[in-house]
């Protein structure tokens, strides 16, 4: 009942603010491509490889679950977003609602944008709007039973999504709040870096522990500060220096998932951000886990 009731809370809110218009700022397309590139937008929904516009649609996203195809996110009226409104866009990344009211599978990242302030993704509206439209369908995604009955995600909602905007410890500093909001929130680390069970939630005990299953079937590290499986010998320059670059400490480089999360996204974030990202990870508690450390089976 406790998720029920979460959802029914977050859904009031997101109405709310459907019509509380004047308690927010109008949306800065210019601040929108920070947030843009600090919620790792491009990287999953565009196909580079396949030769795909901007936003018009990512490469296929391989899980345990099946296959995902990232959809058209332009403004494009017949095949992207340009018939939504900025409600039906706040209401999709914060709750994982369509503008038809149909659940979105939690392979997009709202279990974390939920946390996003009203304004960021306001401001991230704003800037989709100037991204060039582009009439290419959506391709439907490949599940594997009972995984491709979207209806089940009602039950999935009710058991593992925790909506609600980030709320700042006041115990913590400046620093450690906003390095929180952008792994928490923003740059949604979690999702790669924190197993699931067989159903698709959170091993919260786990959080940021590493994924041995993780996007195309790849390895995702620990990022806590355990000394073992972690980083727990990397230093705050240690972690800014890869974010800004791709390389570790041990001079190799970050792979293929990784390198497209640096190349777009946290390279090109203030130092001030990144600082605030290494001041909150090495401050996590630590978690040991030999399994992320392991090769997975398709290595």
């Amino acid at each position: 009942m406790t998720g029920r009731r979460s959802v029914v809370v977050a859904l009031l809110a997101l109405a709310a603010f459907a019509f509380a218009g004047p308690a927010f700022a109008a949306g800065s397309a210019e601040r929108g491509a920070y947030i843009f590139q600090a919620a790792g937008c491009k990287a999953c929904h565009t196909d580079e490889k396949g030769g795909g516009g901007l936003l018009a649609g990512g490469a296929p996203l391989i899980t345990p679950f099946g296959t995902f195809y990232p959809p058209n996110i332009t403004p494009d009226p017949n095949h992207g977003i340009g018939a939504w409104s900025e409600a039906d866009f706040v209401t999709a990344v914060t709750a994982g609602v369509s503008p038809d009211g149909s659940n979105y599978y939690p392979a997009f990242p709202y279990t974390s944008y939920t946390k996003m302030a009203p304004q960021d993704a306001i401001d991230l509206w704003a800037y989709i709007q100037t991204v060039p439209a582009a009439d290419v369908p959506d391709r439907p995604h490949e599940l594997d039973f009972p995984f491709s009955w979207r209806f089940l995600l009602t039950f999935w909602r009710w058991l593992y999504f925790d909506p609600g905007a980030f709320v700042p410890d006041p115990g913590q500093s400046e620093a450690w709040n906003r390095g929180a909001y952008l792994v928490q929130a923003l740059a949604h680390c979690s999702e790669c870096h924190t197993p699931r069970g067989f159903l698709g939630g959170f091993e919260s005990d786990k959080y940021l522990a590493g994924n041995r299953d993780g996007p195309e079937g790849e390895r995702v590290p620990n990022i806590t500060p355990d000394p073992e499986t972690g980083i727990g010998d990397w230093s705050t320059v240690d972690i800014t220096f890869m974010l800004r670059t791709g390389i570790l400490p041990d001079g190799d480089v970050v792979g293929s998932v990784m390198s497209r999360v640096v190349r777009d996204d946290t390279s090109k974030l203030t130092d001030d951000d990144l600082k605030a990202i290494a001041a909150y990870l090495m401050a996590v508690p630590p978690v040991v886990n030999v399994i992320a450390a392991e090769p997975s089976a398709t290595e």
